[in-house]
């Protein structure tokens, strides 16, 4: 008579015939299996979260590492898994024991599948931020193509010494790129140098004995303003509409005879401007087109009656008349404004598309998306009709899609104390 082995028991018929081997230990090995999905579970746990810690700070490197450990753990988990349909193409709960063991594997199962569409998301973010790095890398190299361009061409005309050359500063005009957000800063530099060029020329018509209320109203009639203070807007608005008279025009109304300049050209022109005193730029060439733009719009900006009461003669602008460039404090202060609004206009014309400058009409209707109230302490009535410009102090500006608002003062409106 032949014993069964210590593995497998035997099965006989009716004719004690031999049917089958079957193994006695399938609970035992089930229960390893489980164990081991419990393990594999873990693991893929702990190399989940050290995915999640590498991209907090972003390391590659970890990631990968970290990448590489989730892939082995799912790997093992898939194996197992295969493993068991294997072994049971059809599992029967043949007692509660075994439905028990089936539906831990089930309940194992569907937290894998939920692990494998973590990790294919994670994936996805790597492969996301790779590409936004090497993105961001092929507009460094670009940028410092241009910046060798860039000093290439000054040292040429002469723009660049060599204190600049050798400087490593982070504010070094080489390193400026070209953004919006550069734009929106010139922008607000051109502003508070209108702002800071009322204030002598104020004091200038206070010395002369001027009427300050009747000038007001003379700049821009029926203006109902708030506060008295509040006129010195009307001064500011003066100066705006002389200084950007022509700023839509690539030669910003200079009679200059200049074929159509390329925007790189426009960048190269604000960054050399850019780094020197005005006063500088118009000794070495009284005549260039900078030194051109600075006499037409001092002759636009300062009226020969209002000059001729400031001085008592017009001495200073027959000199700038002339081609000269005194070097007066009035006139210093003014170069201080026309340096601004040039570099603005060389910004502009920098982009592709170009900036484009937009005015608001006295009588608007108040919009929130293109204009800014000058006066920051205003309170809106939201029962009353919206409030109407009286005033435009500042353009606004168009960069593609995005808006710089126009600043304006507005009749109607009350101010906080």
């Amino acid at each position: 008579m032949i014993r069964p082995s210590s593995k497998e028991s035997l099965n006989y018929d009716n004719n004690s015939q031999k049917v089958y081997p079957q193994p006695i230990d399938m609970n035992q090995n089930m229960g390893s299996m489980i164990g081991r999905i419990f393990n594999n579970i873990s693991s893929l746990k702990a190399a989940y979260i050290q995915l999640q810690e590498a991209h907090t700070p972003y390391d590659p490197d970890k990631i990968q590492t970290a990448d590489k450990l989730v892939i082995d753990e799912l790997t093992s988990l898939s194996e197992l898994k295969h493993t068991y349909r294997e072994r049971n193409p059809k599992p029967v709960a043949a007692s509660p024991q075994d439905s028990r063991l089936l539906s831990e594997i089930q309940e194992q199962q569907n937290l894998l599948k939920t692990y494998e569409v973590m990790v294919k998301k994670f994936q996805s973010q790597i492969q996301n931020r790779d590409t936004e790095i090497t993105h961001l890398q092929q507009q460094t190299d670009e940028a410092k193509h241009r910046k060798t361009k860039l000093e290439k061409k000054l040292k040429q005309r002469g723009l660049l010494n060599k204190e600049s050359e050798e400087s490593d500063e982070e504010e070094s005009y080489f390193s400026v790129e070209l953004t919006p957000s550069l734009f929106t800063s010139t922008a607000d530099n051109a502003y508070q140098s209108i702002h800071e060029f009322s204030k002598p020329l104020i004091n200038m018509m206070k010395a002369a004995g001027w009427d300050l209320d009747a000038a007001a109203n003379a700049i821009e009639p029926d203006v109902v303003y708030t506060r008295r203070a509040h006129k010195k807007y009307a001064f500011e608005s003066y100066i705006c509409q002389r200084i950007f008279s022509g700023f839509h025009q690539e030669n910003f109304s200079i009679d200059a005879a200049n074929a159509t300049v390329s925007n790189e050209a426009f960048f190269h022109q604000f960054l050399a401007v850019r780094a020197m005193d005005p006063l500088d730029v118009l000794s070495q060439n009284p005549d260039s087109v900078f030194g051109k733009f600075c006499r037409s719009k001092y002759l636009l900006l300062v009226h020969p009656k209002m000059e001729g009461s400031f001085f008592g003669n017009m001495d200073q602008r027959n000199y700038v008349m002339s081609g000269g460039h005194p070097r007066t404090p009035f006139y210093q202060a003014f170069l201080k404004l026309a340096k601004s609004i040039w570099l603005l206009h060389r910004l502009a014309y920098s982009f592709d598309p170009k900036v484009r400058v937009f005015q608001v009409k006295k009588g608007s209707e108040f919009s929130e998306i293109h204009m800014e109230s000058i006066v920051k302490n205003i309170i809106l009535d939201e029962n009353a009709e919206r409030p109407r410009v009286d005033l435009m102090v500042m353009p606004g500006f168009l960069i593609g899609t995005s808006v710089i608002q126009s600043r304006v003062y507005l009749s109607g409106v009350k101010c906080a104390d």
